[in-house]
C-alpha cells in the first residue's frame, strides 16, 4: 500500500527558528552549541530543519530545547489565533 507523506518533514522547524532568532543566535551558533550535547548538526541542516525539509530525532530535539532554554512542549505548541 502506498504511503501518503506530507511534504513537511517536521512540525517544530518554525518554532526552532523563532526561539533561535529571539536569542540572537545564528544557525552556526546553534550548531556549535548543540555540540556540547554531542549533537552534530551543520548549519545547512539547521536551515533545512527550520524550513521543514529535514527530520529531527528525539535526541536532537531534546538538545535544541536545552540550548534554546525552552521545553520540548513549547516547540510543539501551535500558533494561537
Amino acid at each position: 500500500m502506498a504511503r501518503i507523506v506530507d511534504e513537511a518533514q517536521n512540525v517544530v522547524g518554525e518554532k526552532i527558528k523563532k526561539y533561535r532568532m529571539e536569542r540572537k543566535l545564528s544557525q552556526k551558533d546553534l550548531s556549535e552549541k548543540l555540540e556540547v550535547y554531542a549533537i552534530y548538526i551543520c548549519r545547512g541542516s539547521i536551515s533545512r530543519i527550520e524550513s521543514h525539509e529535514r527530520t529531527v530525532t528525539d535526541f536532537e530535539l531534546r538538545a535544541m530545547a536545552k540550548v534554546l532554554s525552552v521545553s520540548i512542549e513549547e516547540l510543539y505548541e501551535e500558533k494561537t489565533i
